[in-house]
This record gives structure tokens, sequence and C-alpha cells, in this order.
């Protein structure tokens, strides 16, 4: 079933149309412009029995110096509540973001709470990597999950220390961005590519039908700004990233060893090979066996186990896969041989080996 499963992933885009081209906008960024990470350290309360227990010495120091804040004075060690969970808050800050503006933040524990689902963070400064705050967090918690116990027993669904607060950051400083004065614009390649940034910069030209964009290397383009438009910048990027161009792509195959995923573009060719692909079947099977004692004796019962293996290795057919061999046609013979995901993988590697996969393998 697996197996299907991945010839009917990767042979779908086969049937599909050819790719359509892209916008600039979508393949690469203005340079400069871009969102910066912020972070921060808060509390959420609310919680129902599920918090971090009094082992996380920093939850009730936390505790006590808030409340210190708000005039209240309690020794740490002497909170013994399960209500409250130490949290890190952290959100991207989009550029040109003003004041005001609200962002989604991401809250995950990093105490021993068990779930943080019907919690509500506090009052949470975010920071940037310079030290300065630019925005506060505060909101309930939306958790994508359960965990809940009873009588021995537990049920859990998803993941329940991590959430999200929608919209809980509100922004309270600006990140300086000045357009203005600039004499070109830089393009920033989102996947860096010679044949990409050269195509970048022939549609930017016909365009504006002018020799104003030139590729500095495979993963940005210059743009220089004409005389005319210096002053209406907004325009003049609208329209270059509503350009449309056919991206270049690389051969190349990526493979996750520890889940049996296998994802190959359309470029792959392959070169002519033949495959042969045996599997061996190892089964190891664990028999109780229980010794008794003489009757009358002092001896004693024992309980061990004696192991019995058995191996089983089934022959696969060689295949022989022709020259300018097409991404259906390399997972359909493959298949043929009763090669399952895992195998995919293994033989794939093994014809990279030989010389006949002219592909980048990425193994994750």
């Amino acid at each position: 079933m697996r197996s299907c499963a991945l010839l009917l992933a990767v042979a779908l885009p086969l049937l599909a149309p050819p790719a359509a081209a892209e916008r600039i906008k979508d393949i690469s960024n203005v340079h400069g412009v871009r969102a910066n990470q912020l972070f921060g350290y808060g509390l959420v309360v609310g919680l129902k029995g599920t918090g971090d227990t009094i082992q996380s010495r920093f939850t009730t120091q936390s505790l006590a110096a808030m409340l210190g804040r708000q005039g209240v004075r309690i020794d740490p060690r002497e909170i013994q509540v399960r209500n409250v969970a130490a949290v890190m808050v952290t959100a991207d800050l989009p550029p040109f973001a003003r004041s005001g503006a609200r962002l989604d933040v991401v809250v995950s524990s990093i105490g021993n709470a068990r779930s943080l689902n019907g919690g509500t963070l506090l009052f949470t400064p975010l920071k940037a990597a310079d030290g300065n705050v630019y925005a506060v967090a505060q909101g309930s918690l939306s958790v994508g999950g359960f965990d809940v116990q009873g009588g021995g027993s537990s049920l859990a669904r998803n993941h329940t220390t991590a959430g999200r607060v929608p919209q809980g950051a509100l922004v309270e400083r600006e990140v300086p961005v000045s357009l203005a004065g600039r004499e070109e614009i830089l393009l920033d390649l989102a996947n860096p590519d010679f044949t990409t940034a050269a195509r970048v910069a022939e549609a930017i030209n016909a365009a504006l039908q002018a020799e104003l964009a030139e590729a500095d290397d495979p993963g940005r383009v210059r743009v220089r700004l004409p005389e005319d438009r210096k002053n209406k910048l907004v325009s003049l990027v609208a329209q270059i990233e509503a350009l449309e161009i056919a991206p270049d792509t690389v051969a190349r195959v990526v493979l996750n060893e520890r889940t049996g995923t296998l994802v190959m573009g359309e470029a792959v060719r392959i070169a002519p090979v033949a495959v042969s692909h045996g599997s061996l079947q190892l089964e190891i099977r664990s028999v109780p066996v229980v010794s008794q004692p003489e009757p009358f004796s002092r001896g004693t019962t024992v309980s061990t186990s004696a192991e019995e293996l058995s191996a089983q290795e089934q022959a696969g057919g060689i295949r022989l896969i022709e020259r300018g061999a097409t991404l259906g046609d390399v997972v359909r013979a493959l298949n043929a041989i009763g090669a399952s995901p895992r195998d995919l993988i293994d033989i794939l590697q093994a014809i990279r080996a030989a010389g006949a996969l002219p592909a980048r393998l990425e193994i994750l």
C-alpha cells in the first residue's frame, strides 16, 4: 500500500500540465525588506492542574516576582500551585509593521507542564536581537490538542505543550526601513540559480524598455532606478514583482531514511542501468520458558525466554532502465520488482553511486 501511495504521489506531477511561469514577487524579495524575529519569557495562568510542578523552580520564582510587582510579597518556596506554566513566546515582526499592528504569537512550555490547554498568557514583552522591546503579547491560548488523565490511564491527542495566540501581540516600536533616496534596488532570489537570475534581468529590461537590470550572481539581480521613477519607487517595485518568468530547476532527489519519504523532481533523468533487488526478512521471536524445581526441594521457579530466529530471502528480478527514463518510468520500474519506499531509497542511492543518476541526492 505504501509503495502504491508513493507511486501515485510522485507520478501525479507527470499528469499535470507544464508548470506555469511564476511572478518575480514569489521567487525573490527586495534586499533589506525582511521580517525580524521576536522572543520573550512569560507565564501562562488559568491551567486546570496541568501546569509546572514545584520542581520547575524558575516558574515559582517568576510567579513570586510578578506578584511582588503587584504589591504581594510571597516566598517562592511557599508556592504550591499547579495552574501556572513558564513559557517562551515567539513572533515574527513583518517589514513596515506600524505601531498598533497585531501579530500572531507562538507560546511553548519550557517547564514540565502537561498541557497549556485553557490557559491565558500574561503581559509579555517581546524583544529583538538588539535587546529592544518591539511588541507586547497577551491573550488566551489556542491549543490544538488535549491531554486527560484519570484512574491511572491517560489519553492525549496532538501536542498540548505549545499553542498560539492569534493577533495576541501589539506592535509598540517600528523597525525603520527607508526606501527614499535609493539609486538602485537589489532582488535576492529565494533559490539562487544562474539561469533564473538571467531570466529575471531579461524580463525586467524588456518591461522597462531599458538595460537597467543585470544579474550580479546567481542569487542577486541589481536594478538601477530610472530618473523618472525614483520618486515612484513603490509603483516601480510593484510593476517588477508582477512580471512572470519560468524559473529553472535542478534535478534533485530528496530522501528521508527515518520516515521512508522519497521526493523527486520532474527533471530527474537516469542513464541506462540494470537493477536487481532482493529482500531479506528476519524474524526473531521470544518464547517464554518456565523451569519448575523438583518437589520438596528448596529451589525456586525460574522464568526465562528462548529466542527463535527465522530468515527468508526473496529474490528480486532484474529490471533494465533505459537512457532518458523519466521520473514516472523510474518509479514504475522499481515498483515492478516489488520495491517498497524504503527499498526505493536504497536502490536510488546505489544508482547514484553507479553514476547513472545525474541528480543531486539530498538525505535528510
